[in-house]
């Protein structure tokens, strides 16, 4: 099978820097970033009518969206991130006093900040289920099935972590947690366009981010909520659409929003499909595996074993040179930008330290072999 070249000239990133952390933020790709910048002048130049147009226009990109994860449309609602959904999940569920919001170790970390305010104001407890980064799927579901109880409220599991790049068997949590009677929200940050029908798990709430993997403008992710909970799900902030008793509609429209962004996300959809994207999300999973062999092999460490690894990302240890805490790794990552003009991100997972490294359709094989070059000498 032929390789697909890589693409480069479809974004408008700094060709002398290596761009291995797509995870985190992605890459809006150039049409994309065209009809963005349409769309905002349009609204400027005469923002009555823009803000008349935009219910409509919100509709569709919406539906889009919908049919892009396969996903009932009438149970799946705009948000500005993942974080905005789960919060969103928990407002919507009853937690009584003495109850339980259980979590896994591989949280994301303001989704863990979330469960513990909702417990807090509710004057429940937030529970950890330690998860082996090696742990198969009948692991994973014994693990949380014995962290479950009468009092628990809530199980929030990732889809694919982001601090530890693993995929989570959702559909069997998911059915555990219904024949518990026990509500479950996935946060599915990663999960669009690394997985197939992602939001078709079962799961009573699951939200995930377009603006990684898909490359969307940031500030576009979707909320799917199942129909028992659909009446009871209300955005964050109260305005007009507070009114309409629909699900979609009612996130549709917060005030005086920058809605550009959600109306131009399908562009980037259609750019992956010219892509051949599940051919090359393959093909991408390829090279992410050579390439961490590279830089891991170069720093003298491995890449991390992990039971059912995401398609587009890898972790490598990094022997972590000083003290290990939040500011010493954003002060790394800030001197690897600066001095090797390479963007990556850290993790950290068990007292260890990993480089989780991501590639999309921009990467090659020569953007790992540089970076595995260059970092050994910055250690």
């Amino acid at each position: 099978m032929t390789v697909l070249s890589p693409r480069p000239d479809l974004w408008t990133l700094d060709p002398d820097v290596l761009h291995l952390n797509h995870g985190s933020f992605g890459a809006v790709p150039r049409r994309t970033q065209e009809l963005l910048a349409m769309l905002r002048a349009e609204t400027e130049a005469n923002p009555m009518r823009w803000f008349r147009s935009v219910a409509e226009r919100v509709t569709a990109s919406r539906l889009e969206l919908a049919a892009f994860l396969q996903t009932d449309p009438e149970g799946f609602a705009l948000v500005p991130n993942a974080s905005a959904g789960v919060s969103a999940s928990l407002a919507a569920i009853p937690i009584p006093a003495g109850s339980r919001i259980v979590i896994t170790n591989h949280a994301y970390g303001a989704v863990r900040y979330a469960a513990e305010r909702f417990a807090s104001a509710n004057q429940a407890e937030v529970v950890v289920v330690d998860v082996p980064l090696e742990a198969d799927d009948d692991s994973v579901v014994a693990t949380v099935e014995a962290a479950l109880d009468d009092r628990t409220a809530a199980f929030i599991v990732d889809q694919i972590s982001s601090a530890t790049a693993m995929v989570f068997p959702i559909r069997r949590l998911a059915d555990l947690c219904r024949s518990h009677g026990i509500p479950s929200i996935v946060d599915g940050a990663h999960a669009p366009a690394l997985l197939d029908a992602p939001a078709e798990e079962g799961a009573d709430f699951w939200t995930g981010n377009f603006h990684k993997w898909p490359s969307a403008p940031r500030g576009t992710a979707g909320l799917v909520v199942a129909e028992k909970w659909r009446a009871a799900t209300l955005p964050l902030i109260v305005s007009w659409s507070e009114y309409d008793e629909r699900l979609p509609e009612r996130f549709d429209q917060q005030g005086t929003a920058d809605y550009a962004a959600w109306i131009a996300a399908p562009e980037s959809l259609r750019v992956l499909e010219e892509l051949n994207w599940p051919r090359r999300r393959t093909e991408l999973s390829g090279l992410i595996d050579e390439g961490a062999k590279l830089v891991a092999k170069a720093l003298g460490t491995s890449v991390a074993e992990v039971a059912r690894p995401a398609a587009t990302m890898r972790l490598v240890e990094l022997p972590f040179p000083g003290e290990r805490s939040p500011d010493a790794g954003e002060a790394f990552k800030e001197k690897v930008s600066l001095e090797l003009k390479a963007e990556i991100t850290l993790t950290g997972f068990d007292d260890r330290v990993f480089i989780r490294l991501s590639a999309h359709a921009y990467n090659s094989l020569q953007d790992y072999q540089r970076l595995a070059e260059w970092l050994p000498a910055l250690l």
